[in-house]
């Protein structure tokens, strides 16, 4: 039985050893509609009617990214917004992408 990523909360890294396996991250991912990983880094672009939109969007990355502690690279445009989960610390994926992965995407209902 999965576990709802949405619902756990990022915890302190230290270091690589809270790197994941390669063998984790496939089940991971399949919790993640539209995620990829590409180069070991967790990405997704999201599109949006308006820079309005978008910008809601991205504050709202930033608030849980503030309550997580744990903080993607974006890459912003008028109508999208590109993100990008990598663990710095631990030099690969930890959990703490994926858990904050499913936040985001919760934002836009598409958590299965």
């Amino acid at each position: 039985m999965k576990s709802d990523l949405s619902r756990k909360h990022c915890k302190p890294c230290d270091g690589p050893a809270d790197r994941l396996p390669d063998s984790a991250i496939p089940d991971l991912l399949r919790q993640l509609p539209a995620w990829t990983v590409d180069a070991g880094i967790l990405r997704r672009e999201f599109k949006f009617k308006n820079f309005h939109e978008t910008m809601a969007f991205v504050n709202a990355v930033a608030w849980i990214s503030h309550q997580e502690n744990h903080h993607p690279d974006m890459d912003v445009g008028y109508n999208r917004a590109a993100l990008s989960y990598i663990t710095h610390t631990a030099n690969g994926l930890t959990e703490n992408d994926f858990i904050c992965a499913a936040k985001v995407s919760k934002l836009l209902n598409d958590n299965p």
